[in-house]
């Protein structure tokens, strides 16, 4: 089976905004990795002029390929990435094998054959 990797650099406060949206979109399942530090453009600074790394999360999901598009957009809108500056960023990686999908397997299946 043709699978993505999107890996969803988000503020730790919508994280579970972008999984609920995913989902919506057809991910099965995500794997969240907490407090990875990240900055944009322009480092942002504190009142003391120290530097701030801004806490985000990395979220994973693990989709088929024919949805990863959709369910990459769908993130995209629902962390408001493109309207609020340092919200997040998303991208997708493309896998050649996985094990351990056997519980998820007939819903990534379902989720194919709809779009065929």
């Amino acid at each position: 089976m043709n699978l993505k990797l999107i890996i969803a650099l988000v503020k730790d406060d919508i994280t579970q905004t972008v999984i609920d949206a995913a989902r919506d979109a057809g991910a099965t399942g995500a794997s969240i990795i907490t407090s990875v530090q990240g900055e944009g453009l322009i480092k942002e600074k504190t009142f003391l002029g120290l530097d701030l790394a801004a806490q985000r999360d990395m979220v994973l999901f693990l989709v088929a390929q024919p949805k990863a598009r959709e369910i990459l957009e769908t993130i995209g809108k629902a962390g408001c990435f493109d309207e609020d500056p340092g919200a997040g960023i998303a991208f997708q990686i493309g896998l050649e094998d996985a094990v351990g999908l056997t519980t998820q397997l007939p819903k990534l299946i379902q989720e194919v054959e709809k779009e065929l």
